[in-house]
Parts: structure tokens; C-alpha cells; sequence
């Protein structure tokens, strides 16, 4: 499994990168199961972040969209993939894509594009809704949503597991987690277990957004909720423009003891 960052700006995007998302990539067996291929799932589909996504794929080939709340840094770039869908002069050949995420998507997609609610863009997209908990199988990968704190009616952690062969045959399972946007909460501990790479927020800062509760994490927070959920790696995200990159490691490092770093629009990982 690999994840590349897409957009890791927080709120919106910034000089050097759109706002979240990531493409996760696997190799799996195909949907007749005669081989095998690779399966590209996103998660999130922030503002800014369509463009930048065609640098490392073909948009055709997005198997999924996976959306952990409906703030627009999170999701607002649907609105392009729907026009990239509808109006491609060479066409889909009759594909929906799926979008999981909370109960309100369609809805609120169709809103912001101005359009009627039905069909509203159910003709681009196949809306599933996170059931929390509940685990949701796309080609090699399994996703389970895990409700946090954030304020908006439903928003997610997710938790990315692929099986894979280690070097002596024998199956390897790996674990991504992705905090969405959240502040300390037992469910984002919860997806976080044994993770392989945590991909966490770290919005806030010490001393500076102490008086603001139930939003997003400080880098010293996201660092005790990878400790508590043992996870081998921590990538803090999320990071607005007045968030500086070394003060938020600098408070995790307080709080974690392992391999730590910021992520950075461009850089692709193996999990």
C-alpha cells in the first residue's frame, strides 16, 4: 500500500499545497478476477486538490472517493470531478463513482453546485453512507469510518487495512489511519490502533488555540493519540498557513516517541 499526498494545507489550500487529500494505491485482483491491477482510492477531495491529483493519475481511473466530513477543504473539489465526469467529450463509459461518506453528501454536493437534488449528481456518483464501524471492502482495501469530534454532524477517522504477501509468503497485514478532522477523542484512538502510519491533523497550537475545544488537534495532541494507540508512525497534517511545521513537531515530540514527520504535497509513502 502507498499514500501520496495530494493536499495537506489546512482550511484552505496554501501557497505549496491544495487543501486534504491523499491517494492511497494497492495492488489487487481485478473486478473479473482474471489479474490483477492497481486500485487508487482518495481520501478526501478538498478545494485546489483536483488539479494537483492529475499530476499522479488519470481521473478516470479514481476507484473511490472516500470523504470524512463535509467541510469544504475536505470535499468541495467533488464539484470539479462531477463537471470532469458529466462533460468529457470522450466519456466514462456509464461509470459512477463511488463517494463514501456522511448521510448528507448527495445532498450537500448538489447544493453547492446549484443544482436540483434529484438527480442532483447521482448520475456522476454512487453515494454510500458510512455506517460507523461497519467496514466497507473496494478491491484490496477494507475501510472502517470511526465517529469524532469535530462540529459537524457526522465526521470520521478512517482506517485503510490491506493484506499483502511479506518477503516469505506469508500475509502481511498493513493499517493506514487517517484522522480527518478532530480534536483528542477515544474513536480517533480507537482507528488508530497498531496503525502502520498514522496520517493525523495538527491545526492548533499550544498556548495559542488553547481556549478553543472539540475542533482540531495540536501537534503535542495528535502525538499522545499515537502513543495511546500505538502506532508506528505518525505524518502530522492539516496544517493552515499560520501553523508552522517545526512548532507542531516539535509538541509531538513531546508526546511520541517514533518515527515522526510533516506531510508534505508531493511525497509518496510505503505503509
Amino acid at each position: 500500500m502507498k499514500l501520496t499526498i495530494i493536499g495537506a494545507s489546512g482550511s484552505f489550500p496554501g501557497p505549496g499545497s491544495p487543501a486534504s487529500c491523499y491517494l492511497v494505491t494497492a495492488e489487487g485482483p481485478d473486478r473479473d478476477g482474471t489479474g490483477t491491477r492497481t486500485w487508487r482510492i482518495l481520501m478526501d477531495l478538498g478545494n485546489g486538490a483536483l488539479g494537483t491529483l492529475q499530476r499522479y493519475m488519470a481521473l478516470e481511473d479514481i476507484d473511490a472517493v472516500l470523504v470524512s466530513h463535509l467541510h469544504p477543504d475536505h470535499c468541495m473539489d467533488l464539484c470539479g470531478l462531477h463537471v470532469a465526469i458529466r462533460w468529457n467529450p470522450y466519456g466514462w463509459n456509464g461509470v459512477h463513482v463511488p463517494v463514501h461518506g456522511p448521510a448528507a453528501t448527495a445532498e450537500r454536493m448538489a447544493t453547492a453546485y446549484g443544482l436540483e437534488q434529484d438527480p442532483g449528481m447521482t448520475e456522476e456518483f454512487a453515494f454510500q453512507h458510512w455506517q460507523a464501524r461497519q467496514p466497507v471492502r473496494i478491491g484490496p482495501f477494507t475501510i472502517t469510518p470511526y465517529p469524532v469530534r469535530h462540529p459537524i454532524d457526522e465526521a470520521y477517522a478512517l482506517r485503510v487495512e490491506t493484506e499483502e504477501d511479506g518477503p516469505e509468503g506469508e500475509t502481511v497485514r498493513k493499517v493506514l489511519t487517517y484522522s480527518g478532522d478532530t480534536d483528542s477523542c477515544d474513536g480517533l484512538v480507537e482507528a488508530a490502533r497498531d496503525a502502520d502510519l498514522f496520517l493525523c491533523e495538527a491545526a492548533f497550537q499550544e498556548g495559542r488555540d488553547d481556549g478553543i475545544d472539540g475542533v482540531h488537534l495540536t501537534g503535542r495532541r495528535a502525538g499522545q493519540a499515537a502513543t495511546d494507540a500505538g502506532a508506528r508512525r505518525l505524518l502530522l497534517t492539516h496544517l493552515p498557513v499560520w501553523t508552522d511545521p517545526l512548532a507542531a513537531s516539535i509538541e509531538a515530540r513531546q508526546t511520541y516517541d517514533g518515527h515522526l514527520a510533516v506531510a508534505v504535497s508531493g511525497v509518496t509513502y510505503r505503509i
